[in-house]
């Protein structure tokens, strides 16, 4: 006989698992009846939903420390515009060749410094991303310096184009949501158990037989992975990319969007980068005339006043939601 309490929670089961679509349908909705501008910033927020899965993966499952993961963004969006652009490849098949090096070159990185451990490793890493961006300045016959590189395609494949921000929104939307069901795959399989085991101590689960060099190897070529695709999917979104666009500024937002979902889980990543995004924009429209030049200001607040009442990130609000009501039955 199946118990009445195991039987009241497939439908809550079943409600929890089709609610980050119905959302992501809702977004496509809001986007496609918005103005191309809102689109634009929904698709930014999905592309960075992408890049801060892929962070995630490192950071937030493996416990490690990385700043340079706007390197490996880089990586994709400058290969796939010279991809597209020089030896006339479809932006698919672009994304896909400039996954393949950025995974090449995370595996020869990351080979030597995921020996480093703490603040070591997290210097390490940011060094990465510093160099990759002297790259993208100095080497002008590649990348065109701080000129940028322009009329990149967008995406597209047999010829057929996404032609403008709404048609677009709507692949960015669906990339970023097989992104993080492969994350979460990964995540509750053997595979991310290990990954959970390491951050909890890597010397326990060396004690467990677990090669702890070559799991954060793994994680770490998958995070490059993820962010390659996110500077590929920039790239052919606005068409023209510049060393600016994958400076330290992406590391600092990008971290803000991972710990303001809630660093460690599923949903986290695209939550804080779709919440961070809406954040500037909902102010700029709603702020008085005077209080617009200290928008940045009241934005930063918001973003404290989150941290410090909401620490574990947005999306752990539904269970603690759970946890109050059950404490309330309980009383």
């Amino acid at each position: 006989m199946i118990s009445p309490a195991i039987t009241s929670t497939r439908p809550r089961a079943a409600w929890t698992a089709a609610l980050p679509v119905i959302a992501a349908g809702a977004l496509i909705a809001y986007g496609l009846t918005s103005s191309g501008y809102i689109a634009t910033v929904l698709g930014f927020a999905a592309i960075y939903g992408v890049f801060c899965t892929g962070l995630n993966f490192f950071m937030g499952y493996t416990g490690q420390a990385s700043f340079g993961q706007n390197a490996f963004a880089a990586l994709g969006g400058y290969g796939s515009a010279i991809l597209t652009d020089r030896l006339g490849l479809e932006p698919v098949l672009a994304i896909l060749a400039s996954m393949s090096i950025a995974g090449i070159v995370a595996l020869v990185v990351g080979y030597p410094t995921l020996r480093l451990r703490g603040h070591y490793l997290a210097m390490a890493t940011f060094a990465l991303g510093l160099i990759t961006y002297e790259i993208t300045i100095e080497w002008t016959s590649l990348t065109h310096g701080y000129m940028g590189y322009s009329g990149i395609p967008p995406l597209g494949l047999f010829g057929y184009e996404l032609a403008n921000e709404k048609q677009q929104l709507v692949a960015l939307v669906v990339i970023a949501l097989f992104g993080v069901w492969i994350s979460n795959r990964l995540r509750n399989s053997r595979f991310g158990r290990a990954l959970r085991a390491i951050a909890g101590s890597e010397a326990a689960a060396a004690a467990l037989g677990i090669n702890v060099a070559r799991y954060k190897l793994a994680a770490f070529v998958i995070a490059a992975l993820y962010a390659s695709v996110a500077g590929s999917l920039f790239a052919h979104f606005i068409g023209f990319i510049s060393p600016e666009v994958f400076g330290t500024a992406m590391v600092v937002l990008s971290f803000t969007m991972l710990y303001l979902g809630g660093i460690g889980t599923t949903w986290g990543p695209l939550v804080g980068a779709l919440i961070a995004s809406l954040i500037p924009e909902v102010l700029r429209s709603t702020l008085p005339g005077g209080l617009k030049e200290g928008q940045d200001i009241v934005y930063c607040a918001i973003l404290i006043l989150i941290l410090i009442f909401v620490p574990k990130g947005l999306s752990s609000l539904g269970s603690l939601w759970q946890a109050r009501r059950s404490a309330v039955r309980e009383g």
